[in-house]
């Protein structure tokens, strides 16, 4: 049995806000193929330790990281699973807009030439 979980307008915005960001789409990328430490992660950065922090609590929030403890340290793992909801909903847009597309194209195709 597949039970869809679409996302709520709320969901929607975290998400395309957090990933409206260079940063942060890169986080997900990293973390997304390899877990790392924010600190791991704040090496890669030219900047503070705490804006890398930052910018993994927005993505945390839009559910797109999720911090695991693991001793001292916070390891941060990608979520595919949101990320193939926000394909899935961006899916059904291209589909909105392609569908309109074609009664466009198929309007078009009707008229007659006129000289």
């Amino acid at each position: 049995m597949v039970v869809y979980n679409e996302l709520d307008d709320a969901a929607v915005d975290r998400i395309f806000r957090a990933l409206a960001d260079a940063t942060r789409r890169d986080i997900v990328r990293r973390t997304l193929t390899e877990e790392a430490s924010v600190s791991e992660l704040a090496r890669d950065y030219e900047m503070s330790f705490a804006a890398v922090q930052k910018h993994v609590a927005v993505l945390e929030a839009a559910d797109l990281v999720a911090k695991i403890p693991r001793g001292r340290e916070r390891i941060v793992r990608g979520n595919p699973e949101t990320i193939r909801r926000a394909q899935e909903l961006l899916g059904r847009f291209e589909q909105l807009w392609r569908g309109r597309i074609d009664r466009l194209d198929a309007l078009l195709a009707e008229e007659p030439e006129t000289n």
